[in-house]
């Protein structure tokens, strides 16, 4: 079996501190494993282990939202970060902060801009629509609508335009 030191154990979790501390937003599971699968940083096996480890030493805790799990620093793991963030190397970070730049927007999208929908009845389908900003609810509505159809269109269009949508509303209520 293929054994580790423990100072690059340990750089493996500062790195996934450092992800979320670049992210700036509690990340689920599946999207900090993607940015270290796409930057090869670390097997998922090992990964979902330090991320475990992680969990239960309280260096990031879980916030449950919509029935899934977040990962978030807490003052712990971030106080550790700053003292050890130097062990980490510059190419390494530079990789994260590159696919931080270019990723972050639609990973915001996905964890702040919430959309779903259920049926209640005979024509009769609930579609909730929310935006979340630092954990904090800034809208969430609940419309009536009479077909699937609706409510997937109105899910997907929340998806794609809901800062706009959230603008105007708050502008209609402000000048009317």
């Amino acid at each position: 079996m293929f054994e580790r030191s423990s100072e690059e154990l340990a750089i493996n979790k500062l790195l996934i501190l450092y992800v979320l501390n670049k992210m700036e937003i509690p990340l689920t599971n599946s999207q900090i494993t993607q940015v270290i699968m796409e930057n090869e940083f670390v097997n998922y096996f090992s990964l979902q282990q330090f991320i475990s480890e992680l969990t239960d030493s309280r260096f990031i805790k879980i916030v449950k939202e919509d029935g899934k799990d977040y990962y978030s620093l807490t003052q712990k793991s971030i106080e550790t970060l700053e003292y050890f963030i130097s062990r980490i190397p510059d190419d390494t970070k530079e990789k994260i902060d590159l696919y931080v730049m270019n990723n972050k927007e639609n990973i915001l999208k996905e964890t702040q801009i919430k959309s779903n929908f259920s049926k209640v009845g005979n024509n009769e389908f609930i579609v909730n629509l929310k935006v979340i900003e630092n954990q904090t609810e800034l809208i969430n509505i609940d419309l009536n609508v009479p077909s699937n159809k609706q409510a997937k269109l109105i899910c997907d269009n929340w998806k794609k335009n809901a800062p706009d949508i959230y603008g105007e509303i708050i502008q209609l209520l402000i000048n009317k």
